[in-house]
């Protein structure tokens, strides 16, 4: 049985994280008898990658000028949606899908008997082409990585429930209306989804339910598969290797941890996250902490936290984010719309409990109290909370024991592989 898959990226963000992990869990089945032959088709690649090539992957863009091509797609989105866009701080947030690469007749997606979608946005699939791979009759997984399949372009809704009934007077864009930009990609959505052979898989069950509510896809198989994590890589090391690898030095001082690959992004809440860490040194004036923080973020967003910060800056290599959670005590999410954060399965994989926001996929992910700790939505106080929970508990080994055999249980390759495998099989005997 081959699978191809279908990514925007191969490294570079979550959703292709996680595209590429399952690949990989894939591939591993096979090595020991498993029934999967799994290629990963990447729509644009950089040099890092192209000089670092890695099994079953195929890139799309492998030549300059198909790279030069892929990046014009990619250009000519952007400039397609600049005049509908309400201002800047939305312009990636949207994807109109209107330019593509013409994928039917590519030697990946031929060969295969199952097409997996995953991130398929920025110039890589438009819905032509996504119309175009739904005619050859070949059975379609989609992992949902946000709400843009059943929405008119947002990628998540903030919100907003047009996607309930018909996307209209959307608040992204300059001039809401009846028949706008969002009105007019969702009918064609209408139109692609047709008839079509599609089995959704969304990693949590806030998205599933939100998918299943939609108007555009309420008629469609759902099947929750969580996302899949390499636990021979992402687990609890010892915090003075840790402390080595990311060149921090040693110290009795707790330490929270806060990532994400844009510090600025307001969904990613770093605003509370800074609110709660006030509170937290207001309330408990003699807990005396650390926070590291990394991804991209201007330095001057952390001169006014109350406690010594260390920015990491991004983590290019696996060993120095492993290494970034094992050096917390707790890792801190306080994302105020988010799917099944990589963060969350990578920090419990680590052993390491995870407070954060109850909201989206984050508490079926965190057990309350027991792995980490759930505060209600924009709730500093309870963020607050939470952080002292951890850095106080009296059994903190108890808290990590539970994080890491919480990851192993449902997160771990096999576990994960398997249920894919049951779902293709299924599909191909239909």
């Amino acid at each position: 049985m081959r699978v191809t898959h279908l990514s925007t990226y191969h490294l570079f963000g979550g959703a292709a994280v996680a595209a590429n992990r399952l690949h990989q869990a894939l591939l591993k089945a096979g090595q020991f008898g498993g029934s999967v032959e799994s290629t990963l088709l990447v729509g644009t690649s950089n040099r890092q990658e192209k000089h670092r090539p890695a099994p079953g992957v195929m890139y799309l863009a492998n030549n300059f000028l198909a790279e030069q091509t892929a990046f014009g797609r990619f250009v000519a989105e952007r400039l397609y949606f600049l005049p509908y866009e309400r201002d800047h701080s939305v312009r990636f947030q949207f994807s109109p899908a209107a330019f593509g690469a013409t994928l039917d007749f590519h030697q990946a997606i031929q060969q295969a008997d199952i097409l997996h979608l995953h991130w398929i946005n920025f110039g890589f699939l438009s819905l032509d082409g996504l119309r175009a791979l739904i005619d050859l009759g070949k059975p379609i997984v989609w992992t949902l990585h946000d709400q843009w399949a059943f929405t008119g372009g947002c990628h998540y809704s903030r919100g907003c429930d047009h996607f309930l009934t018909q996307c209209r007077q959307c608040p992204y864009l300059k001039k809401p209306g009846e028949h706008d930009l969002s009105y007019k990609i969702f009918e064609k959505k209408k139109e692609v989804f047709a008839d079509a052979n599609i089995h959704f898989t969304p990693p949590s069950r806030w998205l599933s339910d939100d998918g299943i509510r939609s108007k555009l896809l309420r008629s469609f198989p759902f099947t929750i598969i969580p996302y899949a994590i390499d636990q021979e890589i992402f687990r609890p090391i010892d915090r003075s290797v840790a402390n080595a690898q990311i060149e921090i030095p040693d110290t009795d001082k707790p330490r929270l941890l806060f990532g994400s690959a844009n510090v600025t992004d307001s969904r990613k809440g770093f605003r509370y996250f800074a609110e709660a860490l006030t509170l937290l040194h207001q309330q408990h004036p003699d807990l005396e902490l650390e926070v590291l923080i990394f991804g991209k973020g201007r330095s001057y967003l952390f001169t006014e936290l109350p406690f010594t910060v260390r920015h990491l800056g991004i983590l290019t290599t696996e060993d120095d984010i492993v290494a970034a959670y094992n050096a917390a005590d707790a890792m801190v999410v306080p994302s105020l719309e988010d799917n099944l954060p990589n963060t969350v399965i990578e920090a419990l994989s680590c052993g390491t409990p995870v407070v954060g926001f109850r909201t989206g996929g984050i508490p079926e992910m965190i057990d309350h109290q027991q792995n980490g700790y759930l505060a209600e939505i924009e709730s500093v106080q309870q963020l607050a909370d939470g952080m002292a929970f951890v850095l106080t508990h009296q059994h903190p080994e108890m808290l990590r024991e539970a994080a890491r055999q919480s990851a192993e249980l449902r997160f771990s390759e096999d576990v994960v592989a398997r249920q894919h495998i049951e779902l293709y099989s299924q599909l191909m005997s239909e």
